[in-house]
């Protein structure tokens, strides 16, 4: 294995090895035309839908380029056969950073990407988005600290990273638009009445066909909503009284063939458009978009340029958008939120400094999958750069919480975990942690 793609998103994952089969083909082709013998590069997925006889041959057959998520790769790193998997990785690519860099996933994800470096050595890491600020402080997150020095005499030299940045600015084609009669809040009329039961109709009797208007003025529209409910509820609204579905739904409870299907069926033209959650934000290929309708304003910025950038997906295309709020403050919301997207102003991301209870989780998938000295164990982990201001004293207090210093408590979470040799100085997980982990 050479490459190793990670991304948020299984979803993310598939389409990405679908749009990396043709050129590896072409690239195959091009060897055979020369007469040259080449062997194929295979790619390969392994996320929580994988199946385990697929996991089973991919440890007997490596394929050159794997593409996973930041808690398949945090398993793989638990275990023995998987860690032999990530001996000779060249590259390490993190796509849509800006979807976990600001929360405890994406500790976890730049964690195990930092334990990486004792298998395969100093890798290449390139972090990918539409969608981030500040660059400096997302370049140092990804970056880190090589390791130097002797045992209990750390050096720590921060590696280089640079930032590429695009120039040509995006182009776009926004529009507001919003009921005759807004509710004041959500649930509420503009005359202060419950806005539920028919007055709440209303405002869909009056959005749908508008909605229907759009998708059929439209070879192919995404339409976007705030919640699983809200996008079962414009589906089914948007079908009544049609002879044939004119969407489908898209959102995480729904099964991955379900999902394919859809996803598969926009691209063909088979389908007017989609309703989705943020299941479909980030940068899945469903084809060329005409249009993106936003039933209500994005939660941030950020989730609006992505949700957005789905129409007019190619290099210098307009990218055309229509926002749909309900009621007042979500009116409010969308003028702010659009004239951001146009200026590009997009919210800052600060990662999480130092979480222990995802210190905790790596800690024992680290003991889990080899004996550590504790200095030694210490020292690494402040190589990656959410844990490098950590203290010893914390991290002694959560090796100590692992090792069942509060096992006489009620809670069965604080049962040991790992075991201390304190004349070697040194950590051992105890059976069953690797499933645990």
């Amino acid at each position: 294995m050479r490459a190793l793609y990670i991304s948020p998103l299984r979803a993310l994952n598939n389409d990405i090895r679908r749009n990396l089969l043709t050129p590896l083909a072409e690239l195959q082709a091009l060897f055979a035309a020369r007469g040259e013998d080449a062997s194929a590069v295979r790619v390969q997925t392994r996320s929580g839908d994988t199946p385990a006889d697929q996991r089973r041959r991919m440890l007997r057959r490596p394929p050159e380029i794997l593409i996973t998520t930041p808690e398949s790769l945090n398993i793989l790193l638990t275990s023995r056969g998987g860690r032999t998997l990530l001996t000779g990785l060249r590259c390490v690519i993190l796509d849509e950073i800006h979807a976990v860099a600001a929360g405890k996933r994406g500790v976890h994800l730049i964690t195990a990407v930092e334990r990486l470096v004792p298998l395969s050595g100093e890798v290449q890491r390139v972090a990918l988005s539409a969608t981030i600020r500040p660059l400096e402080r997302i370049a140092r997150f990804v970056g880190g600290y090589q390791l130097g020095g002797r045992s209990g005499e750390p050096i720590y030299v921060r590696r280089s990273v640079e930032v590429v940045q695009a120039g040509a600015p995006k182009r776009y084609d926004l529009e507001v638009s919003s009921p005759s009669r807004l509710a004041i809040a959500p649930g509420l009329l503009a005359d202060g009445t419950e806005g539920r039961g028919a007055e709440e109709d209303n405002l869909w009797d009056e959005l749908t066909p508008r909605f229907k208007e759009r998708i059929r003025r439209n070879r192919s529209t995404l339409l976007f909503a705030n919640s699983r409910r809200t996008t079962e509820k414009v589906t089914r609204l948007l079908n009544l009284d049609e002879s044939q579905e004119l969407v489908y739904s898209h959102h995480g409870s729904l099964s991955r063939e379900i999902r394919a299907v859809v996803e598969e069926r926009l691209k063909e033209g088979r389908l007017a458009g989609i309703v989705a959650t943020n299941s479909l934000e980030l940068g899945i290929d469903i084809g060329a978009l005409d249009e993106v309708i936003l039933v209500q304003t994005p939660p941030t910025v950020a989730s609006a340029v992505q949700r957005i950038g789905r129409a007019g997906h190619g290099v210098g295309e307009v990218s055309r958008a229509r926002l749909y709020p309900f009621y007042g403050r979500d009116l409010i919301a969308a003028a702010v939120v659009a004239r951001c997207v146009l200026e590009q102003e997009i919210e800052e991301i600060e990662p999480i400094s130092a979480p222990l209870d995802v210190l905790a989780q790596v800690i024992l998938s680290m003991v889990a999958a080899e004996s550590w000295r504790i200095d030694d164990l210490f020292d690494f982990l402040r190589s990656a750069e959410p844990y490098h201001d950590l203290s010893r004293r914390q991290f002694d207090l959560v090796l100590e919480m692992l090792a069942g210093r509060y096992s006489d408590s009620r809670i069965r979470e604080l049962h040991p975990r790992l075991s201390i040799d304190r004349l070697d100085n040194t950590v051992t997980a105890r059976p069953g942690a690797a499933r645990l982990v």
